[in-house]
């Protein structure tokens, strides 16, 4: 029979459950506001106190952001951009961890210490020979850039390096006897045992390219070249903006990600809660 839970650790359990709601909805409260804003008019986004029911309810704002701006166009960027980004991140990151993780050559963990340092290192530090050299290659005002940009990560590598360490290296070793090469253990064998951490990698990444506005910012310079993110701040003229239509689009670009994480949810949790487990 399984054993009676006391008072004290029920009470705590409520307590826990009550932070944890709050906490949630402590998060959730600036989406809330953002849903309900992008239903209003311009000039009762932010009024004092917080309206929180429009009144009227502006359902045309969704249908204007469409009318008014080249939507289609940032959308079809922002979707080429993040899933080329995506594509090429956990391509070279899982097969740069499958390196570091299941092969063994001189100076290896030194030259995994020194790849991984490389997070530290803020973008803004190396950002402007960065764009000059771009420039060089004649990538400047084009997408290639920013796929180019993101094409390699750091962080995909130690995510992938942490959870190859977790696949028995017996799996890799049986397979040279048989006479497979590196390039099919990892593809035929560790790709498919990595699904969970792959997964976690896509959504990061896919999540940070689509919200990516510096990038853009630096190297889309003509309109049709445009992001949503870029796109947004067009709403934002010299004497006013319209902060109704700034609200919709921002809740449009919040559903495609919203909706990859609820695909995703399971094996991206799965991924996280196993990486760094050695077998």
């Amino acid at each position: 029979m399984a054993a009676r839970t006391s008072p004290s650790r029920r009470v705590g359990r409520v307590l826990l459950y009550v932070v944890m709601i709050a906490a949630a909805a402590g998060i959730m409260l600036p989406f809330a506001w953002m849903v309900i804003s992008s239903l209003k008019l311009n000039n009762q986004v932010f009024t004092a106190p917080v309206q929180w029911i429009p009144d009227p309810v502006q359902w045309r704002n969704y249908i204007d952001i469409w009318v008014k701006a080249d939507m289609v166009t940032w959308v079809r960027n922002t979707l080429v951009v993040s899933v080329a980004v995506t594509f090429l991140q956990v391509l070279t990151g899982s097969f740069a961890a499958y390196g570091f993780a299941k092969m063994r050559f001189p100076g290896r963990d030194v030259l995994f210490l020194l790849y991984i340092g490389t997070i530290a290192v803020p973008w803004q530090s190396y950002m402007i020979p960065q764009f000059q050299m771009l420039s060089s290659w004649g990538l400047n005002n084009t997408l290639w850039a920013i796929m180019l940009l993101q094409a390699f990560g750091a962080f995909g590598v130690f995510l992938m390096k942490q959870y190859y360490e977790s696949i028995p290296d017996s799996l890799s070793e049986a397979a040279r006897i048989d006479g497979l090469s590196e390039y099919g253990i990892w593809w035929r064998i560790i790709i498919p045992l990595s699904v969970p951490a792959l997964a976690s990698l896509t959504i990061i990444t896919f999540v940070q390219t689509w919200n990516d506005y510096l990038g853009p910012l630096i190297y889309l310079r003509e309109r049709p070249l445009w992001t949503i993110q870029l796109g947004l701040q067009s709403f934002i003229g010299e004497y006013n903006a319209e902060h109704a239509l700034i609200m919709t689009g921002s809740v449009l670009s919040v559903l495609p990600i919203a909706l990859i994480f609820l695909l995703g949810q399971r094996y991206f949790i799965q991924g996280i809660a196993t990486t760094g487990v050695k077998g």
